[in-house]
């Protein structure tokens, strides 16, 4: 809400300093001639063209518009920008391989929930975990019924305090499964991506389906459905029609900017002609209660603190109650238990590692590689908790 209208204020401090700056300068013709040329974009501000040598209030270099057959702009003159070569056909088909909310780009294939039940224990439980139920920082993929948990997603816990919150997971709140599909195909498992063929993002797809607890063209998804793209194109998701705005079909983008253009779409404050905006101190009073439990003689002091006391590494009682082992097959089993990464104790696997000294083992385990190591590991360890944990895998 302030950010929205301290914008308020900016932006009508730049027109006005826009504005004076034209009437100074009116005496010269070519002067901001453009600036009012608007045009609207998609999120429903706009922008200024090129014209007559200026982009709103800024002058161009012309210089980079000469001898170029590229298309050209409003003022008659063409960008000769160098955007490289068209790709041939074998580029583009190895490139467009998205599929969209109407399915186009799916391909031939089949695959079967219990087949994808065992892909998924094996390339995908270790992070997602049981039945998609999530663990360790992992999304969530399934929490039940897809369509008994979509009646969550207008929950409102600041209205309703005792209501559950909204539950955000595959079956409940995507509008199409193609995303899945594609995404399944495109970036997992994260360690290898692109390596699942389509029948078995196919199985893996309707798996997915399965745990959601969901039917397709009136069909139960039982462990012997079938999913194959004819029975794709009859997959309608719970939440198929509760996004806004609408940006299917050929309106698409027109509905994006006309939602976008309302303020009252995402909650402004609409201010009255010459109302200035509160910035400071804008609650006019105090929201105090005082609770009454029936015992009108005792009034402790109150207090506000409610950190726990900071644990030491070095004490005896942390030192039982942080178990290693545990904290390792949580955090790094997925990858260190799959072949994807040395694991515990193995010498000769973490040989090539150790050349470089363990201050570079704690280093790169503390904040993190680019080939696939989060740093520690994705989770919420303290960095000692973290070295003990390094020290564990690298008992020998």
């Amino acid at each position: 809400m302030f950010k929205l209208e301290l914008y308020k204020r900016l932006a009508a401090s730049a027109i006005t300093t826009v504005a004076l700056l034209s009437t100074a300068q009116a005496s010269d013709s070519t002067a901001y001639s453009g600036f009012w040329n608007a045009k609207k974009d998609i999120s429903g501000g706009v922008y200024y063209p090129v014209k007559d040598g200026s982009t709103g209030p800024y002058k161009v270099n012309t210089q980079v518009y000469k001898n170029s057959d590229l298309s050209k702009g409003e003022d008659g003159l063409a960008v000769s920008y160098n955007n490289g070569r068209v790709p041939n056909k074998a580029e583009l088909e190895a490139w467009d391989k998205d599929i969209d909310g109407l399915n186009r780009g799916l391909p031939e294939g089949s695959g079967y929930v219990d087949e994808g039940e065992v892909l998924y224990e094996a390339q995908c439980m270790m992070c997602h975990g049981d039945f998609g139920s999530g663990g360790g920082g992992y999304p969530t993929l399934s929490a039940g019924k897809a369509k008994e948990i979509k009646r969550t997603l207008t929950n409102n816990r600041w209205l309703v305090p005792t209501s559950d919150g909204p539950t955000r997971v595959f079956g409940s709140y995507w509008p199409v499964a193609s995303t899945m599909w594609w995404y399944i195909r495109d970036a997992m498992p994260h360690t290898k991506s692109k390596t699942l063929t389509d029948d078995e993002v196919y199985s893996l797809t309707a798996y997915m389906l399965y745990i959601n607890g969901m039917k397709v063209d009136g069909e139960i998804v039982n462990e012997t459905f079938k999913l194959d793209k004819e029975k794709f194109q009859k997959i309608v998701m719970p939440n198929r029609n509760g996004f806004i705005p609408d940006i299917d079909g050929p309106s698409g983008i027109e509905n994006v900017r006309e939602f976008f253009s309302n303020p009252d779409n995402y909650g402004a404050i609409r201010l009255a002609k010459g109302e200035k905006p509160c910035m400071t101190n804008c609650q006019k009073t105090d929201n105090i209660l005082r609770v009454d439990g029936g015992i009108t003689d005792f009034n402790p002091a109150m207090s506000v603190v409610r950190d726990l006391p900071p644990k030491k590494l070095g004490d005896a009682a942390h030192k039982v109650s942080f178990d290693v082992k545990a904290a390792y097959e949580t955090n790094c089993v997925m990858c260190h238990g799959t072949g994807v990464a040395p694991p515990a104790g193995d010498k000769a696997g973490w040989a090539p590692f150790m050349e470089k000294g363990l201050t570079k083992i704690y280093k790169n385990g503390l904040e993190g590689t680019n080939m696939g190591m989060p740093a520690k590991g994705g989770s919420s360890l303290s960095d000692e908790e973290f070295k003990l944990v390094v020290d564990y895998i690298l008992k020998f």
